[in-house]
């Protein structure tokens, strides 16, 4: 497995879930690969207001 690769155990009320897969698989995505994409878009939305979030490490895609 790829070692940048983080786990996190999300728990969320199951209704969001629900409509979170509703979602995915209407945009062709995994709930997983739907949440990934969301949290890039507040990231994205973030930086934009506020400026680049700077790490050492090499930045994600």
């Amino acid at each position: 497995m790829d070692k940048n690769i983080a786990h996190y155990n999300l728990r969320i009320p199951q209704i969001l879930l629900d409509k979170l897969g509703y979602i995915a698989e209407y945009d062709g995505r995994s709930k997983n690969k739907e949440i990934e994409f969301l949290i890039k878009l507040k990231i994205e939305e973030f930086e934009k207001e506020h400026g680049k979030i700077k790490w050492d490490y090499e930045e994600c895609d």
